[in-house]
């Protein structure tokens, strides 16, 4: 096996670098949670300069959305904090760059350099951020809705037909047309989607009595719109993921997959 501490940066994301006093602290500055060093690093890698912070964090975001990274790296995520490779690129084939210094996203087909695959990476993150961040903000997949009686927004319980292509809103509304790729998107074990019909339902905690109620007076269509946000942030997740270029690690192309 390669060396661990060969392929990856375990401090790509920190929350204290070298000089800077420990978070929590009266004094201590607010700073993005991404040391210089690491910067240097990554530019030494990549032959390139991310010089904004932001950079280096939506590279790190799309790495971790990567599926070969999930399943190569499944047991040691399971039980330790996950570790970021330099991802590397195909070939030496060079990049013509735009005017500010990314390689023409038309270009990220075929084989790559580092610097090329690098942007690939910051722009896939770059999306994926947003959608996830702003995903109340993303249009509504256009469900089938089929209604029956009186007009309803209210949820107590919602559950998912057999083949999970349709969804039972409530006894008032029912929606279709839910594509299969949905679910491929997972928050841990399970589909983004999934995590919605568990969590927004009408619960009594046992010990206290509280009721737990997700409807909402002010906005009683939130729910049903969330629905249709969640399937799209879902569907394009999975459509930036399947485009992430291949994840070549360090030194693999160099050393093969033993030393």
């Amino acid at each position: 096996m390669l060396h661990w501490n060969r392929l990856w940066l375990p401090n790509v994301v920190h929350t204290t670098c070298p000089n800077r006093e420990p978070s929590g602290t009266a004094a201590a500055p607010k700073h993005l949670a991404v040391c210089a060093t690491v910067g240097r690093n990554f530019g030494r890698t990549t032959r390139t300069r991310p010089s904004v912070s932001g950079n280096i964090f939506h590279y790190v975001y799309a790495v971790l959305h990567h599926p070969t990274y999930r399943e190569r790296y499944a047991a040691n995520l399971r039980r330790e904090l996950p570790r970021i490779p330099f991802v590397q690129g195909t070939g030496a084939t060079e990049s013509r760059p735009d005017g500010r210094g990314r390689p023409s996203p038309r270009e990220h087909g075929g084989p790559k350099d580092d610097k090329a695959v690098f942007w690939a990476f910051v722009e896939a993150g770059e999306r994926l951020a947003d959608l996830h961040v702003n995903y109340e903000k993303q249009p509504e997949y256009p469900l089938k809705r089929t209604e029956n009686g009186k007009l309803d927004w209210r949820v107590q319980k919602m559950r998912l037909g057999k083949d999970k292509t349709s969804l039972v809103y409530n006894s008032f509304l029912t929606l279709s047309g839910i594509p299969p790729e949905t679910y491929e998107y997972r928050l841990g074990n399970r589909s983004a989607l999934e995590w919605v019909v568990d969590q927004y339902q009408v619960s009594t905690d046992k010990r206290s009595g509280i009721v737990n109620d997700p409807n909402r007076a002010d906005d009683p269509e939130y729910i049903v719109r969330l629905i249709g946000q969640v399937v799209t942030v879902s569907m394009e997740t999975v459509e930036i993921v399947k485009a992430l270029p291949e994840l070549v690690i360090g030194e693999a192309r160099a050393a093969g997959s033993s030393e």
